[in-house]
């Protein structure tokens, strides 16, 4: 007896097929796990860059005398939120408020989602030395609480 025409592939044909698939999957994997944490990365550095922004921008409005001055205050804000939520303007007879951010960016690399944006970055006050930031009176200066280490070597609670 003849055969017919076979139709089809064998099964060394579909392992052998399966295995390069796999090794093309094994080959591109780090380079989308290095693709995701420079995303992070850059994500991180304009959320840095905001909030130092609007609270260089807060002391900028406390040296003009736009906001209530107190004795003992270091002029920068006493609170993230206070940048989002506004502080009243002292110049402005109609007691309209002054705006820093539109909204707290999150630190990307902070690991529970369902913290407030706030509450993810770690915050260091004036009173504080820069080699041990700890929260205070005010924000002077935001940080990542990450332990983890950039692609450039730095940690990210050094940015």
């Amino acid at each position: 007896m003849k055969r017919g025409c076979a139709r089809g592939f064998t099964l060394i044909e579909l392992v052998v097929t399966v295995a390069i698939v796999g090794i093309l999957a094994a080959g591109a994997m780090p380079l989308v796990e290095l693709a995701g944490q420079r995303s992070r990365e850059s994500d991180l550095r304009v959320a840095l860059r905001q909030i130092r922004s609007g609270i260089d921008a807060y002391k900028a409005a406390y040296d003009d005398k736009r906001i209530e001055q107190r004795v003992g205050q270091s002029g920068y804000p006493p609170d993230l939120a206070s940048l989002v939520k506004g502080i009243p303007d002292v110049r402005d007879p109609a007691g309209s408020r002054i705006y820093f951010l539109r909204r707290m960016p999150r630190d990307p690399f902070h690991p529970d989602p369902g913290v407030a944006p706030d509450d993810s970055w770690g915050k260091r006050s004036y009173a504080s030395p820069p080699d041990a930031p700890a929260e205070g009176a005010d924000v002077f200066d935001v940080y990542s609480m990450s332990s983890g280490t950039g692609l450039n070597g730095v940690p990210y609670r050094e940015w």
